[in-house]
């Protein structure tokens, strides 16, 4: 029996990823609905003959966008996945398990994000993990509004729980595909950043902004432990920080 659940997946262009994200969900979720911004490639086509709904929606941002899919969703209970993301058969179950009674104890559930690089086939040990709230009840909580950033923002007094499983998380394809993604995201940023008031000290974080972040992710994120290919990452990490506040300034 399928669980009483809407996924709802924001895509462009994605057509070799996201039959991973639709077959982790579809055997055991009521729906799973894509929202399309207008692809050139076979996502629309791919995603349909996997048995999932198609909604072409004109990209406005993180946040718009998915709050645009909470609405095309018909369950209440809500699992957002980006077409990079794949659902684990532990998560699954643990997922599974939440229903086995009827309505989840809780309001919402934070998920295990955890990063995956190109080729590697499992998580690496100690791999960066995002905690990130993703399955929900939309009467007790809705994505913000924010063209940059994408969180459920939770009603007062709703309660989360933690799930104990990983998503898996591809973000990146290769090398050049994860410099093209973090120039699209650092202007983005920098447009967020102007909108928003500013950067302070902009200038002189410009100086320090790559060596903190490339410490940040090859030490505190243990890319250290990757070897060559974590080295490499660390840099386009550093780099598209770096990036943010340099095309803020361009812009201001």
């Amino acid at each position: 029996m399928k669980l009483p659940i809407s996924v709802f997946i924001i895509a462009q262009n994605e057509a070799d990823r996201i039959p991973l994200t639709i077959n982790s969900v579809k055997e055991w979720v009521d729906e799973v609905v894509v929202i399309d911004s207008g692809s050139s490639d076979d996502t629309v086509s791919v995603s349909t003959f996997l048995g999932a709904k198609v909604i072409y929606n004109e990209w406005e941002g993180y946040g718009l966008q998915k709050r645009f899919g909470e609405d095309e969703c018909n369950n209440n209970w809500l699992l957002n996945l980006d077409a990079d993301e794949e659902i684990t058969d532990e998560l699954a179950q643990e997922i599974q398990a939440l229903f086995a009674t009827g309505e989840p104890p809780l309001s919402g559930y934070i998920m295990k994000v955890r990063d995956m690089l190109p080729s590697e086939n499992k998580f690496a040990v100690l791999a960066h993990t995002n905690h990130c709230l993703r399955l929900y009840n939309r009467d007790k909580g809705r994505f913000s509004d924010s063209t940059v950033h994408d969180s459920v923002i939770m009603q007062a007094g709703e309660e989360v729980g933690r799930l104990k499983s990983p998503v898996r998380h591809r973000s990146f394809r290769s090398i050049a595909h994860a410099i093209e993604k973090m120039n699209s995201y650092t202007s983005a940023q920098a447009a967020n950043l102007q909108v928003k008031g500013g950067l302070a000290f902009a200038c002189i974080r410009l100086l320090f902004e790559f060596p903190v972040s490339f410490f940040k992710a090859y030490v505190l994120r243990l890319y250290i432990l990757r070897g060559k290919r974590g080295f490499i990452y660390a840099v386009i990490y550093a780099f598209g920080r770096t990036m943010r506040i340099a095309k803020y300034l361009e812009k201001r």
